[in-house]
């Protein structure tokens, strides 16, 4: 019995563990959008749009649309290809699940 314990605690440690580093590698994956689509998702004057907050499955669309050639875009279409379709599902869960606050410019002296 004792050994059944410490197996099953083994067990949700990693998984623990492996969703950790998932969640982490899926914010790397999205903070490629951050120079565009500013900190977190948040744009500053709209433009580009803000991904913060949206619908997981419009994101998802979108981003599948540009992948496809299906959305005209300047660099969306080259930067959406670079994912597989399951990374793409993690971007837009990311995104869809950032409240939507207020996006701060950056400082122009420092």
């Amino acid at each position: 019995m004792k050994a059944l314990l410490i197996g099953a605690g083994c067990a949700a440690l990693m998984a623990t563990q492996a969703w950790a580093q998932d969640a982490n590698q899926t914010r790397g994956q999205a903070a490629t959008c951050f120079a565009c689509h500013g900190n977190e998702g948040r744009s500053v004057g709209g433009i580009p749009p803000s991904l913060a907050g949206r619908d997981r499955a419009e994101l998802l669309q979108t981003l599948k649309d540009f992948k496809q050639g299906k959305r005209p875009a300047t660099i969306m279409h080259q930067h959406a290809k670079g994912y597989s379709d399951q990374q793409l599902e993690r971007i837009a869960d990311y995104f869809a699940k950032i409240k939507l606050g207020s996006a701060v410019a950056a400082s122009a002296t420092r």
